[in-house]
């Protein structure tokens, strides 16, 4: 998808860098990319867009907008939308793809795998009746580089593709008892196959997954995030390829963004598809009567996705993808950004603490129900972008809780949850959820409310490590 294409008779041949700048001014920071800049005479200029908008700017006593200067936009700029640092200004408006996609896909590739679990099942033959069979299950998926330090590469992926409750009791537990991952650009040389006539020391077939797995181990994981960490040593990923990298992340994302999927598409290989951010946030219900938070993308994704990165245009990753509709074309799902680095780095830290009775994920319970009122969208025209606000109020506070302790009370409305003194705008009902995968023991927390009309800040409270529990 190139930002700039070549233009056609009637359009600038070349577009000076500073009528770029101009085009990029009105365009804000919208999805939306430049597909020519149209001279229409009387020094009137036609910006043309890939959503078919058009927006139109005038250049005086100028010939293809050579009397335009980038001091000129940024003073237009600031009377349009109001001052800001001229240095900021360049950063916002002047990072222009003027190519394709290619660059950033092929960075993102270096942080891509595709999983491989391996569960014990027990069949029944048939014949003689009543009889059964042991035998393998596996499940096939992708995965994202998140972390490397000085002896470990951390993947994440999705909780489902490394757990199956059928996994029998010589399993050891419900998730994979063998978890492989293989590197892009390696994983279609070995596909594992099993040894002929083989069988380990409780009778199952053994599988050959070939020169180019590497073994990991189960970090931990949330059901509910339908998230996974697994870990490998540096030296056995390196030893196959000293070059991937660990996926960049996002601040954030917004509807109308690319939305590039990276996975092992019908367990054929990695492969990249490309769409957009459809809704930013929405609950669904997913096969299995499990409901989760997502963020709905059109880009096409299919079995054997599941846990692969979703990256925006500068290959930073937005989110994990985890779903889709099965009746419905361009419906498909992810987690969540602020889900994703919450969750996986609240069950990092909890994995590495040094106490062998906090691994997985774990979160206080502050003992408060929450309920949306109002919600409304907000276009930000300085920023390019909108965003949904909710008024977020109180409509249940447990006895005895942490909540009820500092001071909350029903009815309130919560303006900010505040970590350690730093506050954080609460927008939307999500939003303290989110930030409870963050806490840690020995946090401090407390709220600010609207209460009767006016602001009131809540007494503050320091979380215990008894204070935590496991979230599934």
């Amino acid at each position: 998808m190139k930002a700039i294409q070549r233009l056609g008779k009637g359009i600038l041949a070349a577009a000076a860098a500073a009528v770029l700048c101009a085009a990029l001014l009105f365009a804000g920071c919208s999805s939306a990319y430049v597909t020519g800049i149209e001279n229409t005479g009387d020094g009137l200029y036609t910006v043309h867009y890939s959503d078919g908008s058009t927006t139109t700017f005038t250049v005086e006593n100028g010939k293809d907008g050579a009397d335009l200067n980038i001091e000129d936009v940024y003073q237009s700029y600031c009377e349009r939308y109001g001052e800001i640092e001229f240095s900021e200004f360049l950063e916002k408006y002047l990072d222009v793809n003027a190519g394709d996609n290619t660059g950033v896909i092929q960075k993102s590739l270096q942080s891509a795998v595709t999983v491989y679990a391996e569960f014990c099942v027990t069949q029944s033959s048939g014949w003689p009746f009543g009889s059964t069979l042991k035998g393998l299950s596996q499940s096939i998926g992708s995965g994202v580089i998140y972390e490397i330090d000085d002896s470990s590469v951390y993947f994440v992926t999705n909780y489902h593709v490394v757990y199956n409750s059928s996994a029998n009791a010589d399993n050891g537990s419900d998730i994979g008892r063998r978890l492989v991952v293989y590197l892009y650009g390696s994983e279609d040389k070995d596909k594992p196959e099993q040894i002929n006539g083989e069988t380990d020391e409780l009778g199952y077939p053994v599988l050959d997954y070939g020169d180019y797995a590497i073994e990991c181990e189960f970090v931990g994981g949330s059901y509910s995030n339908d998230l996974a960490v697994l870990r490998a040593d540096k030296a056995d990923v390196f030893a196959v390829n000293d070059s991937v990298a660990a996926a960049s992340v996002a601040d954030g994302y917004a509807v109308g963004q690319t939305a590039i999927a990276i996975g092992n598409t019908e367990a054929e290989g990695i492969s990249v598809t490309e769409g957009i951010v459809s809704v930013e946030r929405e609950e669904v219900l997913f096969t299995g009567g499990r409901t989760q938070e997502v963020l709905r993308i059109d880009t096409a994704i299919y079995s054997g996705n599941s846990g692969g990165g979703l990256f925006d245009l500068k290959g930073r990753l937005i989110g994990i993808t985890n779903g889709g509709n099965e009746e419905d074309q361009n419906i498909n799902y992810a987690i969540p950004l602020q889900v994703v680095r919450g969750t996986v780095e609240n069950i990092l830290f909890h994995a590495t603490d040094g106490d062998d009775n906090t691994n997985g994920l774990l979160t206080p319970t502050l003992g408060i129900g929450l309920e949306s009122q109002n919600a409304r969208y907000v276009y930000d025209a300085a920023e390019g972008y909108g965003k949904i606000y909710e008024d977020v109020a109180v409509a249940t506070v447990s006895s005895r809780s942490i909540a009820a302790g500092v001071g909350v009370e029903e009815g309130d409305l919560v303006c900010a949850f505040l970590i350690n003194g730093k506050a954080y705008e609460i927008a939307r009902s999500y939003d303290i959820a989110d930030l409870c995968l963050t806490l840690r023991p020995g946090d401090t927390i407390s709220f600010t409310v609207e209460r009767d009309g006016a602001q009131v800040s809540t007494a503050s409270y320091t979380l215990d490590s008894d204070d935590f529990s496991v979230i599934s």
